[in-house]
């Protein structure tokens, strides 16, 4: 449920504690009672909703800033090694997953691996490059 529907959940269960309260006979007291009391575990109820949106929202950006982090990574490091002479007609797959980078495909030899390698490495966010090149 979006904030909106939550607020207007909230609103309607005000209204309908205050409603329930001004039906009960008994004194004007008695009723303003019942009427806060329900205004109360209403706020309640909503604020266990709203934080609980809350904590999804906060799950869901944070998983959202790992696969753009991810995707720029890898980006990154295809460009990086596109950008080197020796390496750019190679065939070398990139993916990026959590910040680890996956090297596969062919090279020349393994020297040019181990150069893609050191490219990968050094691309800022990069915790650890995974290689299975093969030199043909």
């Amino acid at each position: 449920m979006k904030l909106a529907q939550y607020k207007l959940l909230g609103i309607a269960l005000l209204c309908a504690g205050g409603l329930v309260a001004c039906d009960k006979p008994g004194p004007a007291e008695s009723a303003g009672k019942k009427l806060d009391q329900s205004v109360d575990t209403a706020s309640k109820k909503l604020g266990e909703a709203v934080d609980k949106a809350g904590v999804k929202l906060d799950t869901e950006s944070a998983k959202a800033g790992v696969a753009i982090d991810d995707t720029e990574i890898t980006a990154k490091v295809k460009a990086a090694i596109f950008a080197e002479p020796g390496l750019k007609s190679m065939q070398i797959a990139v993916d990026t997953v959590g910040g680890v980078v996956s090297l596969s495909g062919s090279v020349d030899s393994p020297a040019s691996g181990e150069r893609a390698k050191a490219l990968a490495s050094a691309v800022s966010g990069v915790k650890s490059v995974d290689s299975r090149l093969v030199a043909k």
